[in-house]
């Protein structure tokens, strides 16, 4: 398919001061504000506090399909802090919505209009998680349960899992270890089953997986050897190791052995992780607490992810954090593009 054109979105200025409104304009992206310098934090993202007014992203590369993912924090909330625009800058073919904290399908012109194939996994709880597959192309089948779970309602509105002709597509907000680990064990139940479904749709067709995962797979490493450091996804490793949901030994370890399956796991194929893969020293992140000036500092998590079958990865032609859409949500969204015969199958 040829390529798309350069889309540029202006949204109604927020309140906050311009010092609140900067933001910092990627290599991947350029965004058009109207104060003087960017502010850019220790770790390279920008420190902006609400969506930038103007809001624009490269052309989408020849031949793809754009994937985009990102946890809202409540679709309600998030529509009224520059969702729309967002959604009409980046204009994705496939968008995974977490959290979006909706009580029934939503009836939204807007949404709609732009993508005619949608899958709502709501939550049995009120105002509670949920998960949506917004699509423009046609999926053969969907799914909003995980497979073997003891508990479905306790899953209800955590997973939707679509088939195309080229790939299946995971969407997932997945369980959350919780405050004081005390729902770890339910994390870990999860983590079991996921496992499982994830590798068993792995020996049908290729899979994407992008989400919310909730896990923050590896921490910063120094060599002394070559005086070097590696990948971060989170601010404070040390200090949150084996205490904070989606950074403890069992979460870390069953992403892990999701990406490179154990001896025990025969046959299972394996996964990448494909922001970090292609940017191995980057400490990125995609979520930044509302809490203690974490946005301005810099200190963050990375959650959100694209995660694809091994076979996949050199179909794989972008993959970035949109660092500058913040305020919306305490999350930013991640976005892939591949070579659309996965999706479309032509």
């Amino acid at each position: 398919m040829p390529p798309k054109k350069k889309t540029a979105v202006k949204r109604k200025a927020a309140s906050e001061s311009p010092s609140d409104n900067e933001a910092s304009a990627s290599k991947k992206a350029k965004v058009s504000k109207d104060s003087s310098e960017p502010t850019i934090a220790a770790n390279g993202q920008p420190t902006n506090k609400v969506l930038p007014v103007n809001i624009n992203f490269p052309p989408q590369i020849a031949g793809t399909v754009r994937l985009s993912t990102w946890n809202i924090c409540s679709l309600a909330s998030a529509s009224k802090k520059g969702f729309k625009s967002y959604v009409e800058a980046e204009d994705p073919d496939i968008l995974v919505l977490t959290e979006t904290k909706v009580n029934e399908v939503p009836v939204d012109p807007f949404l709609t209009s732009r993508f005619p194939h949608c899958t709502w996994a709501i939550s049995s709880k009120k105002s509670y998680s949920g998960t949506a597959v917004l699509s423009k192309h046609k999926p053969l089948s969907v799914d909003t349960k995980l497979p073997g779970h003891p508990d479905p309602s306790s899953v209800k509105g955590r997973i939707v899992t679509v088939e195309f002709p080229g790939c299946y597509i995971v969407a997932t907000y997945a369980t959350n270890a919780g405050q004081g680990l005390k729902t770890l064990k339910e994390k870990n139940t999860w983590n079991e089953h996921f496992t499982t479904h994830i590798r068993d749709l792995d020996t049908k067709k290729p899979v994407i997986w992008m989400g919310d995962l909730n896990v923050a797979p590896t921490a910063i490493d120094f060599d002394p050897v070559y005086l070097t450091f590696s990948h971060s996804d989170l601010a404070n490793p040390k200090s949150n190791w084996n205490k904070t949901p989606g950074y403890t030994k069992d979460e870390t370890e069953a992403f892990q052995n999701i990406l490179d399956p154990p001896e025990s796991a025969a046959g299972a194929g394996k996964f990448v992780d494909v922001w970090r893969q292609n940017h191995p020293e980057d400490k990125h992140y995609t979520y930044f607490s509302y809490r203690f000036d974490c946005r301005t500092k810099g200190l963050g998590w990375r959650l959100d992810m694209f995660v694809v079958s091994e076979r996949l990865v050199e179909k794989v032609k972008m993959c970035e954090i949109r660092s500058e859409i913040y305020g919306a949500s305490d999350h930013v969204p991640v976005v892939m593009e591949i070579e659309s015969s996965i999706v479309t199958g032509s």
